[in-house]
């Protein structure tokens, strides 16, 4: 037994310290938005709202069914002269619309609609939760890579600091060049501050759309891929945005809606049928029980309304055509958006390749100035100059290079691609159909609310 302690002891100990030599795994783009989708509360409020569309399509077909009610009452009369009475009825009566010239049928379909542009605005809140989660993603890299790089800085302005005081003390300079590199040092070192109060503010932005710190990072993620052509992009834009398909939902229930308003002036058939009990005192003072049933049949029909169902019926028009301006808006936005998000990439493109030239020049000149600076042929106020003009172009580059990355994403979300789902994130996402599946039917029996149940749990309501 001491011998299997001992090898297990030493088995424990060799993985804690294979543990310890394998380096954690650096956080991807990908990961942040897992977390982001996960914790978003934004994403919650919605599929709230999504759910309450989906009762309302349970409350539209509610109306073709029979409304079933009770009424007991009991009726206390003192008559002058000492009389007393007592009645008490009890009734049971159920009422049901038998026609109604389609609508209810129409605010059925008008309630499917509004569920269906509620889904689209989910997408759209999708987007914008994993489009957040991007943003910080590269903001948070984009200022470690600046800190790093300033704080690089700051080493080599000391250096260049200590070889400018060797210098004066040997008499090659004057203390004014000391006094320069002095003010460079101080004002890279605030430079340094900056950056690192830049980082600070990312990383409290990376927490609140993700739920948690930012880890290491690697290099960043390949850019996804791009349509052809803008043009290309727009068409995808146009299919596939959910504002878009929204809005389009949007427009259909409000056609519909235009044919509700006017199916107002028709007739209405509706049934009924009736139990009572009634107890009351008969005229020797014995109380004596009656029952009865009663089954109807009503139509009725607005005649004059004071011009009510006229003015519903042209506000109806109305937000239609509100409506349909808006979808004609929302696809000129997000041509808009698709364009520019475009050019956001081709600009950063651009700038990134003449930064990199720029860089080369400048590391150049910087290696030039200071060798001559050795040499006595130049001033330390010139090798400051260049190793600004250096640092200046390797910071211009982190910056182009992270909007590059985030472009793409913005384009992604232009054209409504930037989902769980496209980007094949691997993660089980919400079913907006599940909830609506359990009650359109506007369940009631106990089966059906076991179902339900289990709908809510899926979803993480109790």
């Amino acid at each position: 037994m001491i011998h299997i302690r001992h090898f297990a002891g030493l088995a424990v100990a060799g993985l804690i310290a294979v543990a310890a030599a394998v380096p954690a795994r650096a956080e991807t783009l990908a990961d942040a938005m897992v977390a982001a989708y996960r914790h978003s509360a934004l994403m919650d409020q919605n599929r709230a709202v999504l759910r309450a569309a989906d009762e309302d399509v349970a409350t539209a077909i509610s109306a073709l069914r029979p409304v079933v009610q009770w009424v007991a009452s009991h009726t206390y009369n003192y008559v002058e002269g000492g009389t007393e009475q007592n009645t008490s009825v009890l009734s049971l009566s159920a009422q049901m619309v038998l026609f109604d010239f389609g609508r209810s049928q129409l605010a059925i379909d008008i309630a499917k609609e509004t569920v269906l542009a509620t889904r689209e605005a989910l997408v759209g809140v999708e987007q914008d939760v994993l489009l957040g989660a991007a943003q910080a993603y590269f903001e948070v890299w984009a200022a470690r890579e600046q800190v790093a790089l300033q704080a690089n800085s700051v080493r080599v302005l000391a250096q260049e600091r200590q070889a400018a005081q060797d210098r004066f003390d040997v008499g090659e300079i004057t203390v004014t060049d000391v006094s320069l590199a002095d003010a460079q040092l101080a004002a890279t070192r605030a430079s340094l501050a900056s950056a690192e109060g830049d980082l600070a503010t990312a990383e409290e932005r990376y927490r609140t759309a993700t739920g948690h710190a930012p880890g290491r990072f690697g290099a960043p993620p390949a850019a996804p891929r791009l349509p052809e052509s803008v043009e290309a992009a727009r068409a995808i834009g146009q299919r596939t945005h959910p504002t878009i398909r929204q809005l389009q939902r949007q427009a259909a229930a409000a056609e519909l809606g235009v044919a509700a308003a006017a199916a107002e002036r028709n007739p209405t058939v509706s049934g009924s049928v009736g139990l009572s009990s009634q107890s009351a005192p008969n005229v020797f003072g014995n109380n004596t029980t009656t029952s009865g049933a009663n089954v109807g049949v009503q139509m009725s029909q607005t005649i004059y309304s004071g011009g009510r169902l006229s003015a519903a019926h042209r506000k109806a028009m109305a937000q239609r055509d509100q409506v349909r301006a808006g979808l004609l808006n929302g696809s000129r936005t997000v041509n808009q958006a698709v364009g520019t998000a475009w050019s956001y990439i081709d600009v950063a493109q651009a700038q990134i390749r003449a930064i990199d030239q720029q860089i080369v020049a400048a590391q150049q000149a910087y290696d030039g100035v200071r060798e001559e600076a050795m040499l006595g042929a130049r001033t330390t106020l010139d090798v400051l100059d260049a190793e600004q003009s250096l640092l200046s172009a390797r910071a211009d580059r982190i910056s182009a290079q992270a909007n590059l990355q985030l472009a793409h994403y913005q384009l992604l979300a232009a054209m409504g691609l930037l989902t769980v789902e496209n980007l094949q994130l691997g993660i089980p996402t919400y079913d907006p159909s599940a909830y609506y599946k359990a009650v359109r039917e506007a369940p009631y029996t106990s089966r059906q609310g076991e179902n339900l149940d289990r709908v809510l749990r899926a979803i993480g309501r109790d």
